[in-house]
């Protein structure tokens, strides 16, 4: 032990510091790092004041109006662009724009998943924007598993099901967004969505919101925005995500779109497989073929095969490979390699689509050939048309990634998306509408703004509008179709 007292130290060299000095330094920056946090934490404490004010006040709702009280505006409406796209609805249909002065709060924290054998772990972009790359987002279907909550004037895209204040529209806008940009994000879809998109998504330009005059399915779409832009930009690579769709973890998928760019550049159609979580019956599959052995894309392989909806034990058969991926209807490929496999495949599909696109940017010529070209075009998926006799000849190629996917495809999988307390029903919409006593599982949808009340019954759905009730179980989610059919067949296509 040292003595800080000692006279009878000899003298320190020139230039050279006392240990009595170092220890004075070192004391005072210790004083001073204690101050430092006590500052941060004073700092800290008056934020997390002012958050928890803030958030009182957004769930009393008493920002919207200057009376402090609720908006009158009612929540069954057309959705607008909310300015603050994390702020919690209190119904799947989003409310008008919120005043621009309320700040995001973020309640959910991203932990990417990884996306395969070998991750990306930075994309060949400093910036993520991959020059040259497109986005098409088909926004069609009318979602009749999800009816009376989805319908054909207000499709489950426009819906915010997750209750984040964003719809799913909205939300693959978002996520997007990262690799392209306003200008090369364009939308496919039937003339009465139009309105209601360009209202929820106000960045997205006119000229890149393609409206088709039906419903064709998905190659007709696709094809034409491939058609046009392959004009605009004859060295454009164009991904197709559907607008309904939700991701979890947006890092994965990033980087797999990242990936299926680099593919679809050496003239591939490339599909993202999805890792099956359970052997689903509702989903088509993937069978994955030999490595592609290509550089910047470490995870890419052929497509052997596309497989059809399978049944049970035949899915549970895949899965047990482990060569199988679900097909989640994600292509990504040059704009002028997919019209020329639709030439070489449905050549008079891909003519239609030629003459089209054509004379698409003159609005003058534009409506006379659509009506006279588009109700003779093929009905049929891009799956169907293309990706299956494509992949029979080598042409394919599959990314397989593991971020979390759902199509949403009916009540049952959405209330596996919703936060529930153990052995209750899950609530889309003001959960002060629901009392339960003894229910499990489930999920109420209350849309009317009456009281629902549930005494012993599980897993039922129960979608109370304020036009129509529709009360199933969630085994039976998936047949929700046959009571539309049955209700436009009785007369009720006004609810429809």
């Amino acid at each position: 032990m040292f003595s800080t007292t000692n006279t009878n130290s000899p003298a320190m060299p020139a230039g050279q510091v006392s240990v009595e000095t170092m220890f004075q330094s070192i004391l005072s920056l210790l004083q001073q790092s204690q101050q430092d946090i006590a500052d941060l934490k004073h700092e800290c404490s008056e934020l997390k004041q002012a958050n928890l004010s803030l958030e009182r006040q957004v769930k009393e709702g008493s920002w919207l109006n200057g009376n402090g009280g609720r908006s009158s505006t009612p929540g069954f409406m057309t959705p607008a662009a909310p300015s603050s796209p994390q702020l919690r609805a209190k119904s799947p249909f989003l409310t008008p724009s919120l005043p621009a002065s309320i700040p995001t709060i973020s309640s959910q924290v991203h932990h990417p998943s990884p996306l395969g054998d070998n991750i990306l772990l930075s994309l060949p972009y400093g910036n993520r924007d991959i020059p040259g790359f497109y986005v098409v987002i088909p926004a069609g279907g009318a979602g009749t598993r999800l009816w009376p909550l989805s319908r054909e004037g207000h499709p489950k895209f426009l819906l915010d099901l997750t209750l984040k204040g964003r719809s799913l529209i909205q939300a693959t806008w978002d996520r997007l967004l990262p690799l392209t940009s306003a200008t090369r994000t364009t939308i496919v879809a039937g003339p009465s969505h139009i309105k209601s998109i360009g209202e929820q998504l106000p960045d997205l330009l006119p000229e890149n919101l393609f409206c088709e005059p039906g419903p064709k399915d998905s190659m007709a779409a696709i094809g034409l925005a491939a058609a046009i832009l392959a004009r605009r930009d004859p060295d454009a690579v164009i991904g197709s995500f559907a607008a309904d769709h939700m991701i979890s973890g947006d890092e994965a998928f990033l980087s797999a779109v990242a990936e299926a760019v680099e593919v679809a550049r050496n003239d591939y159609l490339v599909t993202i497989g999805i890792a099956p979580s359970h052997p689903s019956t509702a989903f088509g599959y993937i069978r994955l073929g030999d490595k592609l052995p290509m550089r910047g894309a470490p995870n890419a392989r052929l497509v052997e095969s596309f497989k059809e909806k399978p049944d049970a034990r035949t899915a549970a058969a895949y899965i047990a490979t482990g060569k199988y991926r679900w097909n989640a209807g994600m292509f990504v490929t040059k704009a002028t390699f997919l019209l020329d496999l639709l030439k070489e495949y449905r050549p008079e599909l891909a003519n239609g689509l030629r003459k089209i696109s054509e004379v698409w940017d003159d609005e003058t010529k534009r409506q006379t050939v659509l009506d006279e070209i588009w109700p003779a075009l093929e009905k049929i998926p891009i799956d169907n048309a293309v990706a299956e006799p494509a992949a029979a000849e080598g042409r394919v190629a599959v990314v397989p990634a593991t971020f979390g996917w759902d199509d949403v495809g009916d009540f049952s999988s959405l209330s596996d998306l919703l936060p529930a307390e153990a052995n209750q029903p899950r609530v889309l919409g003001d959960s002060s509408l629901v009392l339960t006593d003894q229910v499990a599982g489930g999920i109420v949808v209350p849309g009317s703004g009456r009281l629902i009340s549930c005494l012993g019954v599980d897993d039922l759905v129960i979608v109370d509008m304020p036009d129509c009730l529709l009360v199933t179980t969630r085994a039976r989610s998936q047949e929700v179709k046959r009571i539309v059919k049955k209700a436009k067949d009785s007369g009720w296509k006004q609810l429809l």
